[in-house]
């Protein structure tokens, strides 16, 4: 995509959050779920296909142009990003990166119109940060798999057309070499979904249990078309959604700070602007100066990736600072509200309860800590 059209994308989708989704907020808020309306508008925009090659009639983005619409479609509530999450990034990734000619011909088309929404089954019941111990199991059936397990809090689950499914081919083999990465069409046969799950924050946004029994796969829906290499798929995966996941962070700091410096230059204590207090002036200096080193790091940590040169420390160091960053900024925007703060009619106070997931998924920030330390050992011998 060219500059001149990228900056009209650009615009036309600030003008969407300003005038359509920030007003919708509350709608959503309070059904728990995004009307309709708002899903076809996203399929019109083309916002499902931000990373999909134009060849397969995508918008074809680079990971810092993407970075640079996520961030402006974060000023709204970040459900309204769940919406597209899982098809732009972690569902549908596996398939761009490692997909076989068919596999890519097949779904990435449908991705980039909506009409397939892409889900990312990775998490288990007894496995989440040590994803390498799962045990949904895929056993070999002549030319298909069938597949028996549980997977859990698996966002979009409700919606997804086609799940990028991690399953165990080999059950002798122990941690990751045994793992496969599967593409499994919802419909499937054997495939049932558990209660929606109730979460403290980004409501309307859709995740639950997804239970697989007997579920028969052709053999063809390895993805790749090679046993054992899901494991080192999802790592892929997973450094590209931790960028993501920082220009999530970046669009709600955007937001959470605008609103504490509006609150901080409106209410008045003590006869004057709560703003001219210079303890409340720290808090806003402090949110800025976190929101600043994001943006730095993010633009640089895209601009590597997009060149192939960002390594799994950088997207991690990333993926922890941005996380963590935001926690503060929104942990202070309440404290700048003061009471206000912590009443559900001002929206730092829905905020600061969407923002808490940012440090658990794409690898709680322990994750990345012990990914950034370990690479750090290993260049140091």
């Amino acid at each position: 995509m060219d500059a001149e059209t990228f900056g009209l994308l650009k615009d036309q989708l600030a003008r969407y959050v300003e005038e359509r989704l920030i007003p919708a907020e509350d709608t959503v808020e309070e059904g728990d779920d995004i009307p309709p309306v708002i899903v076809a508008e996203f399929k019109e925009m083309g916002l499902f296909g931000l990373s999909v090659p134009e060849s397969f009639g995508g918008l074809g983005l680079t990971m810092a142009e993407e970075a640079e619409l996520v961030r402006i479609l974060c000023r709204a509530s970040i459900t309204f990003r769940s919406l597209i999450g899982t098809t732009v990034g972690i569902g549908s990734q596996g398939i761009m990166i490692d997909g076989t000619a068919a596999q890519k011909a097949e779904w990435l088309p449908k991705f980039a119109t909506g009409e397939a929404i892409a889900s990312f089954a990775l998490t288990e019941p007894g496995a989440g940060s040590d994803a390498a111990s799962l045990r949904c199991l895929a056993v070999r059936e002549c030319d298909h798999y069938r597949i028996n397990g549980t997977k859990r809090y698996i966002t979009n689950a409700p919606r997804a057309t086609v799940f990028t499914l991690m399953a165990r081919t080999e059950a002798g083999v122990k941690g990751a070499a045994g793992i496969s990465a599967f593409i499994v069409p919802a419909g499937s046969p054997g495939i049932s979904l558990g209660k929606p799950d109730r979460k403290m924050g980004q409501r309307g946004a859709k995740t639950c249990d997804v239970i697989l029994e007997d579920v028969m796969v052709p053999a063809s829906s390895i993805i790749g078309g090679v046993p054992g290499q899901g494991f080192r798929t999802a790592m892929k995966v997973l450094d590209r959604g931790r960028i993501h996941i920082a220009a999530v962070a970046l669009g709600m700091a955007d937001r959470l700070i605008e609103m504490s410096l509006n609150y901080a230059m409106e209410r008045q204590q003590f006869g004057q602007r709560i703003g001219d207090f210079q303890l409340v002036q720290a808090m806003l200096a402090d949110m800025e100066v976190d929101r600043l080193t994001t943006a730095a790091l993010l633009e640089r940590t895209a601009a590597r990736f997009d060149a192939g040169q960002a390594s799994n420390r950088e997207c991690s160091v990333l993926k922890l600072h941005a996380s963590e960053a935001v926690g503060r900024i929104a942990d202070r925007a309440v404290q700048v509200h003061g009471g206000a703060g912590y009443m559900a009619e001002y929206k730092v106070e829905r905020f600061y309860r969407d923002v808490r997931l940012l440090r658990i998924y794409e690898g709680t920030s322990q994750i990345q800590q012990t990914i950034i330390a370990k690479a750090m050992m290993r260049e140091r011998v």
